[in-house]
This record gives structure tokens, sequence and C-alpha cells, in this order.
């Protein structure tokens, strides 16, 4: 029998859980920082995601990393039918 646990939503995420996801590694043949990138895009709320950022411009990563089509995280939202605004605001600050 699985467990289930409720859904949580807008919980606020303490600095090791943010910055636990520069260390995802990526599948073979992906950008190890587009992976990050598209990672917690996935997964933050837009306020994690610019603590994130700010972490990963530190760690002097790529913003404008690539996928294995040769675009960026910012172009893969901008793809999207229902793209967010204020992640791709956020990329374009730290680009």
């Amino acid at each position: 029998m699985a467990f289930n646990q409720p859904a949580t939503f807008n919980e606020e995420w303490p600095d090791k859980r943010v910055f636990a996801f520069l260390n995802h590694l990526p599948p073979e043949g992906v950008d190890a920082d587009f992976h990050v990138l598209y990672d917690a895009y996935k997964h933050m709320r837009p306020f994690d995601f610019e603590r994130l950022l700010v972490k990963f411009k530190e760690l002097g990563r790529n913003v404008n990393a690539l996928d294995q089509k040769g675009r960026t995280l910012a172009q893969v939202i901008s793809a999207h039918p229902n793209q967010n605004k204020q992640f791709l605001e956020l990329l374009t600050k730290f680009a």
C-alpha cells in the first residue's frame, strides 16, 4: 500500500533545500547548468528560483546554458503556452 502525503503549496523553502538543486546531476549528454536551471524552474516558486540564481551566478555557472536542442531556459519557457513571466524576468536579470 502506498503512503499518501498531502500536497503542500507555497511552503517556505530553507536555503539547504533550494541550494541542493545546485548538486543535481544531469543525464548523460545534458549540460549540467541547463539541467539545474530547468529542474529548479519546474519545482520552485519564482522567489526560491531567484535565491538559487544568486548562488548559481556566484559559483560562476552559466545562466545561458543550452539544452540538447540548442535552446536556453528562457527560450524553452517562452515556447510554453502558459509560460511564467516572472521566471523570464529573473533569467533576464541574471543573464
